[in-house]
């Protein structure tokens, strides 16, 4: 198992965005050390008895981990992780010193 994310950097620091249909928040793991953003999770298994025939299994269950170097000096006591409608969305904002600054250029 494998989970699809997108990764958005925008000035302000980094967005991770990852689908995880059918797992509860508690089953989903977020840390960071360094510079290093780890995902982690397991999708269990429903342990429903069915009374039919099972004639296909296509879902994939079991654990997960994703990890992720980040290019810039992050502020590791900022980071967010929400999680709704079976989307993971971790923000990860840059230090000061990684933002992008704007200087104007004077006319003389």
């Amino acid at each position: 198992l494998s989970p699809p994310v997108d990764v958005e950097e925008t000035a302000e620091g980094f967005v991770f965005r990852a689908d995880l249909p059918g797992m509860s928040e508690k089953d989903v793991k977020v840390s960071l050390v360094g510079d290093t953003l780890t995902l982690r999770g397991e999708r269990k298994r429903e342990t429903e008895k069915k009374s039919g025939n099972v004639h296909r299994t296509e879902r994939v269950f079991g654990a997960f981990e994703r990890t992720f170097t980040l290019p810039a000096p992050v502020r590791g006591d900022q980071v967010k992780a929400s999680y709704r409608n079976g989307v993971l969305e971790v923000r990860v904002p840059k230090a000061e010193e990684a933002r992008v600054r704007e200087i104007e250029v004077q006319v003389s």
